[in-house]
């Protein structure tokens, strides 16, 4: 396949090669979510954002397995490093019970492994004074060890802080901070304390307009449950306060200035560890390699997962545990090839300046959006490759996405009626004029005359 020629070429989806493929799997699945029945043939040419199907469709793929993939399929900026070595087996090990090197020293290693990971994390966390990694397997663990850390961090503490609309994973102890929609949290336990204030997402939103509630008159809603302040949660038993930089799950919502500066200034005020969800926005996916150097915050601890490719949280040194409650997990540290993955996914960032790239092709596709979109598009917004179109009904927001499909164009919905775009990072010019017209033919498609259903 050649990623400067290819373009999508889609019959009606899914195929029959894929219906069985899709009867097979769920015949032995536990029920669970999928987006499409899309099922990618892993034989077949890929290339960045194209990918061929098992029946032979060739699909742009804007949602990179929800950021999971940051550089798409195949891409030789990362596969082209893994080819110069041997893997070996097993490749994953528990990694909390030993390490694994390759070679006499760390300096002389080719392989970069669990070590040379966090060292990367580090170096790019610095402007934090971060200084401690402890790796995981997934996003929902990384931030099940945030908690961990920071409440013995703030031993007794007895709150924590979460915002609505918030996603920060599955588990029974994410779904506690987890505020968006019913059906993830349904009637399992809760943690006891975990306190829930608005998330302010109007750009223009401030303490003299709020239609979110954060902001009442001159005070808001997170400083105002604050004794001494007439609240009625001592500071000093907050065991942390929890926050998507910009809500992925709830709607690809970006805070306005007003919201993030007060964050800021209460968690500095009253010495509150911040920890900041990155699992989805971060890893350059914004244009910064973190989605919180572009606000005034000052992370505590960074949960960090997807694009990563195993889950990591970040801190400093005195956040986490001593020797005698330190945390453990099987293979935590002990995934070579994804800690190889991880690291050259940063290296990647790094040389081909894709953090720039990332900006220049955002603000490309939000200027084509803005143009050429219908009365039907509420809102187009975005920062680097984090996009998301906003539409006036959930359901046409669901027959622009099944129309995209048609086309050969992949995309995925979030919040109640936003469709979230996440191109490679490294995405062409061509690339995103492609996707993007394609976009817009789906939601012309789908016209405001047109029947929804």
């Amino acid at each position: 396949m050649d990623r400067d020629t290819a373009e999508p070429d889609a019959d009606a989806l899914p195929g029959p090669n894929a219906q069985q493929w899709v009867n097979f799997h769920q015949q032995y699945s536990a029920p669970s979510e999928y987006s499409h029945e899309f099922v990618w043939d892993v034989t077949q040419e890929a290339d960045g954002p194209f990918v061929t199907d098992v029946d032979g469709n060739v699909l742009l793929d804007f949602t990179c397995h929800i950021g999971a993939a940051p550089l798409g399929y195949n891409n030789e900026k990362i596969l082209g490093k893994v080819r110069e070595f041997d893997l070996v087996e097993p490749l994953k090990i528990a990694g909390q019970d030993m390490y694994f090197g390759a070679g006499p020293t760390p300096e002389e290693s080719a392989v970069p492994g669990s070590s040379h990971l966090m060292e990367k994390l580090i170096d790019v966390s610095s402007q934090y004074g971060m200084d401690t990694v402890f790796l995981s397997n997934s996003g929902a663990e990384a931030m099940e060890n945030a908690m961990k850390i920071t409440n013995d961090f703030r031993a007794p503490a007895k709150y924590g802080v979460a915002f609505s609309g918030s996603f920060h994973g599955r588990t029974l102890g994410t779904l506690s901070i987890t505020k968006s929609k019913s059906v993830y949290t349904r009637h399992y336990p809760q943690i006891d304390g975990i306190e829930t204030v608005p998330f302010c997402a109007d750009r223009g939103c401030d303490a003299d307009s709020c239609d979110c509630g954060f902001f009442t008159g001159s005070d808001s809603q997170l400083r105002g449950m604050l004794a001494p302040e007439g609240g009625h949660i001592d500071p000093d038993e907050i065991a942390f306060l929890t926050l998507e930089p910009i809500q992925g799950v709830g709607g690809y919502r970006f805070p306005s200035e007003a919201f993030m500066g007060e964050v800021a200034d209460v968690t500095d005020e009253y010495d509150i560890p911040l920890v900041v969800d990155e699992i989805q926005a971060g890893i350059g996916r914004t244009g910064e390699i973190w989605a919180s150097d572009h606000y005034p915050i000052e992370p505590d601890v960074i949960a960090s997962a997807k694009a990563l490719r195993v889950g990591a949280t970040i801190s400093r040194s005195e956040v986490f545990p001593d020797q005698k409650n330190r945390l453990g997990s099987t293979f935590g540290g002990g995934d070579l090839l994804g800690s190889m993955m991880g690291a050259f996914t940063l290296e990647a960032i790094e040389e081909h300046d894709l953090l720039d790239n990332a900006t220049r092709r955002g603000e490309q596709a939000k200027e084509r959006l803005r143009d050429d979109a219908p009365d039907s598009v509420v809102d187009v917004r975005g920062k680097g490759l984090m996009l998301a179109v906003e539409f006036d009904t959930a359901e046409r927001r669901n027959a622009v996405v099944e129309a995209a499909l048609e086309r050969g164009l992949l995309t995925l919905g979030c919040g109640k009626k936003t469709i979230r775009l996440l191109p490679p990072l490294d995405s062409t010019e061509r690339e995103i004029e492609l996707g993007i017209g394609i976009f817009c033919e789906a939601i012309e498609a789908v016209s405001p005359s047109a029947t929804v259903a």
